[in-house]
Protein backbone atom coordinates (compact mmCIF):
# COMPACT_ATOMS: atom_id res chain seq x y z
CA UNK A 1 0.00 0.00 0.00
CA UNK A 2 1.28 3.66 -0.93
CA UNK A 3 2.67 5.77 2.16
CA UNK A 4 -0.35 8.07 3.17
CA UNK A 5 0.34 11.62 3.75
CA UNK A 6 -0.66 13.58 6.00
CA UNK A 7 -4.13 15.03 4.60
CA UNK A 8 -5.08 11.50 3.48
CA UNK A 9 -4.84 10.59 7.11
CA UNK A 10 -8.39 11.82 8.16
CA UNK A 11 -11.83 10.26 9.00
CA UNK A 12 -13.06 7.35 11.11
CA UNK A 13 -10.59 4.73 11.37
CA UNK A 14 -11.67 1.52 13.29
CA UNK A 15 -9.69 -1.14 15.51
CA UNK A 16 -8.94 -4.76 15.53
CA UNK A 17 -10.07 -6.31 19.08
CA UNK A 18 -8.64 -9.49 20.27
CA UNK A 19 -11.43 -11.82 20.66
CA UNK A 20 -9.67 -14.52 23.61
CA UNK A 21 -10.81 -17.58 25.42
CA UNK A 22 -9.68 -18.67 28.65
CA UNK A 23 -6.33 -17.02 30.00
CA UNK A 24 -4.99 -15.49 26.61
CA UNK A 25 -5.64 -17.45 23.42
CA UNK A 26 -6.77 -15.46 20.52
CA UNK A 27 -9.96 -17.14 18.27
CA UNK A 28 -8.53 -16.39 14.80
CA UNK A 29 -11.14 -16.93 12.97
CA UNK A 30 -13.71 -14.38 15.13
CA UNK A 31 -10.35 -12.05 13.95
CA UNK A 32 -10.96 -12.33 10.14
CA UNK A 33 -14.49 -12.17 10.82
CA UNK A 34 -14.22 -9.12 12.80
CA UNK A 35 -11.76 -7.56 10.20
CA UNK A 36 -14.33 -8.59 7.08
CA UNK A 37 -17.07 -6.75 9.14
CA UNK A 38 -15.16 -3.41 9.75
CA UNK A 39 -14.11 -3.79 5.77
CA UNK A 40 -17.27 -3.62 4.51
CA UNK A 41 -18.35 -0.80 6.88
CA UNK A 42 -17.45 2.18 4.97
CA UNK A 43 -14.50 3.45 7.61
CA UNK A 44 -12.02 5.20 6.69
CA UNK A 45 -9.12 2.94 7.31
CA UNK A 46 -8.27 -0.19 9.76
CA UNK A 47 -5.40 -0.31 12.08
CA UNK A 48 -4.20 -2.85 14.49
CA UNK A 49 -2.42 -2.65 17.78
CA UNK A 50 -3.08 0.22 19.96
CA UNK A 51 -4.29 0.44 23.47
CA UNK A 52 -7.79 -1.21 22.89
CA UNK A 53 -5.69 -4.03 20.96
CA UNK A 54 -4.05 -4.91 23.87
CA UNK A 55 -0.87 -4.83 22.00
CA UNK A 56 1.17 -4.84 24.96
CA UNK A 57 -0.38 -8.41 25.88
CA UNK A 58 1.14 -9.70 22.71
CA UNK A 59 4.35 -11.96 22.04
CA UNK A 60 5.96 -11.84 18.39
CA UNK A 61 4.98 -14.34 16.98
CA UNK A 62 1.09 -13.23 17.39
CA UNK A 63 1.96 -9.43 16.74
CA UNK A 64 3.67 -10.77 12.95
CA UNK A 65 0.08 -12.84 12.68
CA UNK A 66 -2.34 -10.14 13.26
CA UNK A 67 -0.55 -8.08 11.23
CA UNK A 68 -0.32 -10.63 8.29
CA UNK A 69 -4.14 -11.23 8.20
CA UNK A 70 -4.90 -7.09 8.39
CA UNK A 71 -2.16 -6.64 5.54
CA UNK A 72 -3.81 -9.24 3.30
CA UNK A 73 -7.52 -8.49 3.53
CA UNK A 74 -6.64 -4.82 3.88
CA UNK A 75 -4.74 -4.47 0.73
CA UNK A 76 -7.18 -6.96 -1.13
CA UNK A 77 -10.36 -4.84 -0.01
CA UNK A 78 -8.23 -1.57 -0.78
CA UNK A 79 -8.83 -0.01 2.40
CA UNK A 80 -6.08 1.90 4.31
CA UNK A 81 -4.37 0.45 7.04
CA UNK A 82 -1.67 1.60 9.90
CA UNK A 83 -0.03 -1.22 12.07
CA UNK A 84 0.73 -0.06 15.65
CA UNK A 85 4.77 -1.45 16.20
CA UNK A 86 4.40 -0.10 20.07
CA UNK A 87 5.87 -1.69 22.88
CA UNK A 88 7.29 -0.86 26.44
CA UNK A 89 10.81 -1.87 25.42
CA UNK A 90 12.42 0.12 23.46
CA UNK A 91 14.00 -2.43 21.63
CA UNK A 92 11.43 -4.63 20.82
CA UNK A 93 9.59 -1.55 19.33
CA UNK A 94 12.17 -0.92 16.80
CA UNK A 95 12.24 -4.84 15.87
CA UNK A 96 8.49 -4.31 15.72
CA UNK A 97 8.63 -1.19 13.57
CA UNK A 98 11.20 -3.05 11.04
CA UNK A 99 8.71 -5.72 10.73
CA UNK A 100 6.11 -3.89 10.38
CA UNK A 101 7.22 -1.65 7.48
CA UNK A 102 8.17 -4.89 5.56
CA UNK A 103 4.37 -5.26 5.07
CA UNK A 104 3.84 -1.85 3.71
CA UNK A 105 0.68 -0.17 5.78
CA UNK A 106 -0.24 3.15 4.89
CA UNK A 107 1.64 4.30 8.52
CA UNK A 108 3.00 2.51 11.39
CA UNK A 109 2.17 4.06 15.24
CA UNK A 110 4.32 4.43 17.84
CA UNK A 111 4.31 5.36 21.11
CA UNK A 112 6.99 6.86 23.39
CA UNK A 113 9.14 4.59 25.29
CA UNK A 114 7.07 4.13 28.76
CA UNK A 115 8.64 3.13 31.66
CA UNK A 116 10.15 6.13 32.77
CA UNK A 117 9.39 9.72 31.64
CA UNK A 118 11.71 11.45 28.78
CA UNK A 119 13.30 14.91 28.26
CA UNK A 120 12.68 16.48 25.05
CA UNK A 121 15.34 15.72 23.69
CA UNK A 122 15.06 12.19 24.30
CA UNK A 123 11.56 12.71 22.97
CA UNK A 124 13.03 13.74 19.29
CA UNK A 125 15.81 11.69 19.74
CA UNK A 126 13.61 8.15 19.97
CA UNK A 127 11.52 9.47 17.06
CA UNK A 128 14.29 10.42 14.62
CA UNK A 129 15.37 6.96 15.48
CA UNK A 130 12.09 5.32 14.64
CA UNK A 131 11.74 7.37 12.02
CA UNK A 132 15.36 6.04 10.59
CA UNK A 133 13.53 2.73 11.23
CA UNK A 134 10.37 2.96 9.33
CA UNK A 135 12.38 3.93 6.06
CA UNK A 136 9.90 5.49 3.91
CA UNK A 137 6.94 4.53 5.74
CA UNK A 138 5.20 7.36 7.61
CA UNK A 139 4.41 7.50 11.34
CA UNK A 140 2.06 8.54 13.49
CA UNK A 141 2.57 9.81 17.48
CA UNK A 142 0.02 7.77 19.43
CA UNK A 143 0.48 9.73 22.63
CA UNK A 144 -2.69 9.31 24.76
CA UNK A 145 -3.38 10.33 28.34
CA UNK A 146 -1.80 7.76 30.06
CA UNK A 147 1.56 7.93 28.63
CA UNK A 148 4.29 8.38 30.48
CA UNK A 149 5.69 11.65 28.92
CA UNK A 150 3.06 14.36 27.28
CA UNK A 151 3.94 16.07 23.99
CA UNK A 152 2.75 19.51 23.90
CA UNK A 153 2.53 21.37 20.98
CA UNK A 154 5.66 23.03 21.13
CA UNK A 155 7.62 20.05 21.43
CA UNK A 156 5.46 18.19 18.85
CA UNK A 157 6.58 21.39 16.28
CA UNK A 158 10.18 20.51 17.54
CA UNK A 159 9.47 16.73 16.34
CA UNK A 160 7.71 17.66 13.26
CA UNK A 161 11.12 19.74 12.07
CA UNK A 162 13.43 16.69 12.55
CA UNK A 163 11.11 14.31 11.70
CA UNK A 164 9.56 14.63 8.52
CA UNK A 165 8.34 11.06 8.10
CA UNK A 166 5.58 11.68 11.03
CA UNK A 167 1.89 12.72 9.38
CA UNK A 168 -0.06 12.77 12.41
CA UNK A 169 -0.57 12.13 16.18
CA UNK A 170 -3.87 10.73 18.15
CA UNK A 171 -3.86 12.48 21.47
CA UNK A 172 -6.36 13.76 23.79
CA UNK A 173 -7.80 16.96 22.23
CA UNK A 174 -8.73 20.26 24.45
CA UNK A 175 -9.97 23.52 24.89
CA UNK A 176 -10.00 25.91 22.21
CA UNK A 177 -6.18 27.46 23.05
CA UNK A 178 -5.40 23.62 22.82
CA UNK A 179 -6.92 23.60 19.11
CA UNK A 180 -5.30 27.04 18.44
CA UNK A 181 -1.71 25.92 19.82
CA UNK A 182 -1.67 22.84 17.46
CA UNK A 183 -3.01 24.99 14.83
CA UNK A 184 0.04 26.71 14.92
CA UNK A 185 2.78 24.43 15.82
CA UNK A 186 2.04 21.65 13.07
CA UNK A 187 -0.86 22.64 10.34
CA UNK A 188 1.05 20.15 8.20
CA UNK A 189 -0.02 17.16 10.61
CA UNK A 190 -3.29 15.17 10.76
CA UNK A 191 -4.71 15.64 14.30
CA UNK A 192 -6.34 12.53 15.76
CA UNK A 193 -8.87 12.59 18.97
CA UNK A 194 -11.02 10.40 20.78
CA UNK A 195 -14.52 9.39 18.92
CA UNK A 196 -16.35 10.07 21.35
CA UNK A 197 -15.26 14.06 21.00
CA UNK A 198 -14.99 13.57 17.31
CA UNK A 199 -17.73 16.08 16.70
CA UNK A 200 -16.69 19.14 18.46
CA UNK A 201 -12.99 18.04 17.48
CA UNK A 202 -13.76 18.05 13.65
CA UNK A 203 -15.19 21.88 14.61
CA UNK A 204 -12.19 23.04 16.17
CA UNK A 205 -9.52 21.58 13.63
CA UNK A 206 -9.18 18.02 14.40
CA UNK A 207 -8.73 15.61 11.21
CA UNK A 208 -10.49 12.55 12.54
CA UNK A 209 -10.50 9.61 15.23
CA UNK A 210 -9.33 6.25 15.64
CA UNK A 211 -12.38 6.17 17.12
CA UNK A 212 -13.86 4.12 19.90
CA UNK A 213 -17.51 4.67 18.40
CA UNK A 214 -16.48 2.54 15.78
CA UNK A 215 -15.46 -0.06 18.14
CA UNK A 216 -19.48 0.23 19.30
CA UNK A 217 -20.66 0.74 15.66
CA UNK A 218 -19.03 0.95 12.84
CA UNK A 219 -21.15 1.57 10.51
CA UNK A 220 -22.44 4.03 13.18
CA UNK A 221 -19.37 6.00 13.56
CA UNK A 222 -19.35 6.68 9.69
CA UNK A 223 -23.12 7.52 9.63
CA UNK A 224 -22.39 10.23 12.67
CA UNK A 225 -19.16 11.26 10.61
CA UNK A 226 -21.24 12.00 7.89
CA UNK A 227 -23.59 13.53 9.63
CA UNK A 228 -20.94 16.06 11.12
CA UNK A 229 -20.42 17.35 7.59
CA UNK A 230 -24.08 17.73 6.56
CA UNK A 231 -25.83 18.72 9.93
CA UNK A 232 -23.21 20.09 12.42
CA UNK A 233 -25.40 21.07 15.33
CA UNK A 234 -27.15 17.65 14.90
CA UNK A 235 -24.09 16.11 15.70
CA UNK A 236 -23.19 17.92 17.86
CA UNK A 237 -26.21 16.93 19.72
CA UNK A 238 -25.32 13.12 19.04
CA UNK A 239 -22.23 13.94 21.19
CA UNK A 240 -24.15 14.88 23.65
CA UNK A 241 -25.94 12.53 24.34
CA UNK A 242 -22.94 9.87 24.02
CA UNK A 243 -21.63 11.69 26.58
CA UNK A 244 -24.30 11.10 28.89
CA UNK A 245 -24.36 7.08 27.66
CA UNK A 246 -21.07 7.31 29.12
CA UNK A 247 -21.67 8.60 32.23
CA UNK A 248 -24.36 5.90 32.24
CA UNK A 249 -22.53 2.77 31.66
CA UNK A 250 -19.05 3.38 31.49
CA UNK A 251 -18.10 5.84 34.26
CA UNK A 252 -19.48 3.39 36.77
CA UNK A 253 -16.95 0.73 34.74
CA UNK A 254 -13.62 2.62 35.19
CA UNK A 255 -14.68 3.60 38.33
CA UNK A 256 -14.43 0.29 39.09
CA UNK A 257 -10.97 0.27 37.72
CA UNK A 258 -11.41 -1.35 34.37
CA UNK A 259 -8.75 -0.31 31.69
CA UNK A 260 -9.54 1.61 28.25
CA UNK A 261 -9.16 -1.99 26.31
CA UNK A 262 -12.15 -3.36 29.05
CA UNK A 263 -14.06 -0.45 27.83
CA UNK A 264 -13.64 -0.71 24.15
CA UNK A 265 -14.68 -4.67 24.14
CA UNK A 266 -17.36 -3.60 26.36
CA UNK A 267 -18.44 -0.99 24.00
CA UNK A 268 -18.14 -3.54 20.64
CA UNK A 269 -20.58 -6.17 22.54
CA UNK A 270 -23.29 -3.81 23.62
CA UNK A 271 -22.65 -2.81 19.41
CA UNK A 272 -22.65 -6.49 18.73
CA UNK A 273 -21.48 -5.99 15.38
CA UNK A 274 -18.97 -9.23 15.81
CA UNK A 275 -18.34 -11.41 18.21
CA UNK A 276 -15.48 -10.59 19.92
CA UNK A 277 -17.04 -10.96 23.78
CA UNK A 278 -15.54 -8.75 26.85
CA UNK A 279 -13.04 -11.17 27.70
CA UNK A 280 -9.38 -9.34 28.12
CA UNK A 281 -5.94 -11.59 28.51
CA UNK A 282 -4.58 -12.61 31.65
CA UNK A 283 -4.64 -11.07 34.14
CA UNK A 284 -6.40 -7.85 33.34
CA UNK A 285 -10.05 -7.83 34.28
CA UNK A 286 -12.70 -7.71 31.81
CA UNK A 287 -16.46 -5.82 31.64
CA UNK A 288 -19.34 -8.17 33.54
CA UNK A 289 -21.36 -9.35 31.00
CA UNK A 290 -24.61 -8.78 32.72
CA UNK A 291 -23.83 -4.82 32.45
CA UNK A 292 -24.07 -5.52 28.20
CA UNK A 293 -27.42 -5.76 27.76
CA UNK A 294 -28.96 -2.52 29.51
CA UNK A 295 -26.61 -0.03 28.10
CA UNK A 296 -27.17 -1.96 24.99
CA UNK A 297 -30.88 -0.98 25.66
CA UNK A 298 -29.64 2.66 26.24
CA UNK A 299 -27.43 2.75 23.13
CA UNK A 300 -30.44 2.16 20.80
CA UNK A 301 -32.73 4.50 22.84
CA UNK A 302 -30.12 7.24 23.38
CA UNK A 303 -28.52 7.16 20.17
CA UNK A 304 -30.56 5.99 17.20
CA UNK A 305 -28.61 7.94 14.51
CA UNK A 306 -25.61 4.85 15.61
CA UNK A 307 -27.85 2.29 15.05
CA UNK A 308 -28.71 2.69 11.16
CA UNK A 309 -30.91 -0.08 9.52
Amino acid sequence: MKPLAADEVTGVWGTLLLPIKGRGDIIWDRLTGQLDVLLTSGIDGVYAHGTAGEFHTLDEAEFDRVNAVLAQRCEAAGLPYQIGASHPATPTMLDRIRRAAALRPGAIQVILPDWVPLSDDEVVRFLVGAAETAGDVPLVLYNPPHAKTQVPPPLLKRVAAQVPQLVGVKMAGGDDAWYAAMADAVPQLSIFVPGHLLASGLARGAHGSYSNIAAMTPRGAVAWHRLMMTDPAAAADVERRIGEFFVRHLAPLQARGLSNPALDKFLATVGGWADIGVTLRWPASSAPVDAVAPARADAHRLLPELFPV
